[in-house]
């Protein structure tokens, strides 16, 4: 018998889903929460919380992984890619928001990283909305040769 869930069936894809949270949000917030309280700083999503009105936040693309192999970079493929996205309200407003996410490679800017930003940057703006960054970050990451500057780029456009 194996805790691999059926995922042909509505329970088993349910089950593997909620693995699949655990792993990508709580288990890896407890992880931040570690290194970040140690250093007297609070998480990304901690930030997000205390900025956003309680219980508004809805995260985007909290599964996703970075998909660089160069540098030994296929070991390490933590959820989420050093960056939380979504939109929540402040005052009863819609507003985009990003926090990096420093426990997570020290908050740099990778690709998949930059693609998660400027998702919620077209959603702020197509949606009419401001967009606020909470940005701490040590630098841009070099995972990928051109993809950061790249992506910068397409921030300041």
């Amino acid at each position: 018998m194996t805790d691999t869930p059926d995922l042909f069936t509505t329970a088993g894809k349910i089950a593997d889903l909620r693995a699949r949270f655990t792993e990508a949000v709580v288990d890896s917030e407890k992880v931040a929460k570690q290194k970040q309280h140690a250093k007297g700083k609070m998480t990304a999503r901690e930030r997000i919380e205390l900025l956003v009105d309680p219980g508004s936040f809805v995260e985007f693309d909290e599964y996703v992984r970075h998909r660089t192999t160069a540098f030994g970079m296929d070991r390490s493929r933590p959820y989420g890619d050093s960056v939380v996205t979504g939109i929540g309200t402040i005052h009863g407003r819609n507003v985009a928001v990003y926090s990096q996410d420093f426990s997570t490679f020290g908050g740099s800017l990778g690709e998949v990283a930059g693609e998660k930003i400027i998702k919620v940057m077209e959603f702020a703006l197509a949606g009419g909305m401001p967009c606020i960054g909470l940005l701490d970050s040590g630098a841009p990451a070099s995972r990928k040769a051109s993809s950061p500057s790249a992506n910068t780029a397409r921030f300041s456009a």
